[in-house]
């Protein structure tokens, strides 16, 4: 039989009194119930209840195993209740990835946002720009820009990702500005390493399109350095709205070849699999969409 339940089936008829009154809370038939007592009792090697046809007592060995399995089983009750209410409110431990950048810029903020509505959650931020393992690592969740590799992770789209071509005003009284992505292989370009196609950028004018290949002087592993060169004036960048919205938005950095747009790309929250979508990951996901979805902040004000 069933250990567990011939535990409680044993603790309940003690507390209540009667097997009768066990046998009915547990939805057992009282023939039932007694088995399950004896199975206990043949178990141990003890008798641990003396049955009488008016009234029942616990032996010696049967008192102080009811001591033990009574307090054992309010703390299964317990856990139970515990892991229960994980399901149903936000809470305990968030562990995030994030690129450097963004989780900087944007992530950050939002994180203080989401956990002064959610106090009971909270959050371990790890900032790098290489792909993790998120299993392997121990992350609840990762933030993703780019194209998506395929993988056995979920992801769900949390905004849109623009990328504009930019340079300082004193680099292009230097220099020029371009006037069409061609022009771009004899400026200095600015690179960022992790980038799938580090040594040639993609323009689209309406139907046209153009790849072209270009170099440059300075290649960095993170976009605010390679955006800090190009605000100084060491060249030209193409970076992502959410690290130049602000130096396009001040006059530190100026967008070039209007019309021409970059390939745009996306911003996702993944995760390693369904079941590991608890109130704490749902819920911030959840929150990002609403905070960066349709037109994102960083967007406002750049055209």
């Amino acid at each position: 039989m069933d250990r567990l339940t011939s535990l409680t089936a044993f603790v309940r008829t003690v507390e209540l009194g009667s097997q009768a009154a066990a046998a009915a809370e547990l939805g057992l038939s009282r023939t039932m119930l007694g088995r399950h007592i004896q199975a206990l009792e043949q178990h141990l090697g003890v008798r641990l209840i003396n049955r009488t046809t008016r009234k029942q007592s616990l032996t010696e060995a049967g008192l102080a195993f009811f001591e033990r399995c009574s307090a054992a089983l309010h703390e299964l009750e317990a856990a139970e209740r515990s892991v229960s209410s994980l399901q149903a409110e936000p809470r305990g431990l968030l562990r995030l990835n994030a690129p450097m950048s963004f989780g900087a810029r944007h992530l950050a903020p939002a994180i203080a946002a989401f956990t002064e509505l959610h106090p009971k959650v909270r959050v371990e931020l790890v900032l790098n720009d290489r792909v993790v393992d998120l299993v392997e690592e121990g992350y609840d969740l990762a933030i993703r820009i780019g194209r998506l590799a395929d993988s056995s992770l979920i992801a769900r789209r949390l905004a849109h990702c623009r990328v504009v071509l930019c340079a300082a005003p004193r680099y292009l009284e230097r220099c020029g500005a371009p006037e069409r992505p061609a022009d771009l292989a004899r400026h200095n370009c600015l690179l960022y390493s992790y980038a799938a196609d580090r040594d040639q950028w993609s323009f689209r004018l309406g139907p046209v399109e153009e790849t072209v290949r270009i170099s440059g002087n300075f290649v960095a592993n993170n976009g605010d350095a390679v955006v800090a060169a190009a605000v100084a004036g060491q060249g030209v960048v193409l970076q992502p709205t959410f690290i130049v919205g602000e130096a396009l938005r001040t006059g530190a950095l100026v967008r070039l070849l209007p019309g021409w747009e970059a390939s745009e790309l996306a911003i996702h929250a993944v995760y390693p699999h369904p079941r590991s979508l608890t109130p704490k990951v749902r819920s911030f996901v959840d929150f990002l969409v609403e905070r960066y979805g349709g037109n994102p902040p960083w967007d406002a004000g750049i055209g």
